[in-house]
């Protein structure tokens, strides 16, 4: 598959069929993922894969209404991190910069932008859900305090067929120096 026709093809897919994926399937596509570049090749993505049905619950507690009812039929809910005071800081953890961790929701970001291209191409459907409860989700899953959450991504079989959303004209959003 072409980078244009995933990117294309890839939605927000907001009802998943209740089919489920195989576990493999899943941790190539989070190896895809991986490819993602990082600040000095930090690779501080984290990711906490719920695929029973009492794991996924407790996914669940920690999002919205609304977002429960989208997804509540995806099989797999990734809860995902990072490792943070890594992006974007010295091996003494002393921030390069001014944006600090903001490093690491940038490399969470473009690791996220992998593993949904990896989905299209596995014939496979994203969700990725920035409202969550963060507390409620580090309790559920004990994931450290030295990791942020920064999202919760449902991933699955579409049940709905999304028309593409209108994109800006490229002139709208370059300017030429």
């Amino acid at each position: 598959m072409e980078l244009k026709d995933a990117l294309e093809k890839r939605r927000s897919i907001r009802f998943y069929k209740d089919q489920p994926v195989n576990k493999q399937t899943v941790l190539d596509i989070i190896a895809t993922s991986q490819q993602a570049p990082s600040w000095k090749n930090s690779q501080t993505a984290r990711y906490y894969v719920a695929f029973s049905d009492e794991a996924r619950k407790k996914v669940m507690e920690g999002l919205p209404e609304g977002n429960q009812k989208k997804v509540e039929h995806a099989p797999v809910l990734i809860v995902a991190s990072f490792k943070k005071d890594r992006s974007g800081f010295t091996k003494e953890g002393v921030a390069e910069n001014d944006a600090g961790n903001g490093w690491g929701y940038y490399d969470n970001g473009l690791a996220h932008m992998c593993l949904m291209l990896g989905a299209v191409e596995k014939g496979l459907n994203t969700l990725v859900m920035g409202i969550r409860d963060a507390d409620i989700l580090r309790t559920n899953f004990n994931i450290p305090e030295d990791e942020l959450i920064t999202s919760v991504i449902a991933l699955g079989y579409q049940d709905i067929d999304p028309t593409m959303p209108k994109r800006k004209n490229v002139e709208d959003i370059v300017k030429i120096l």
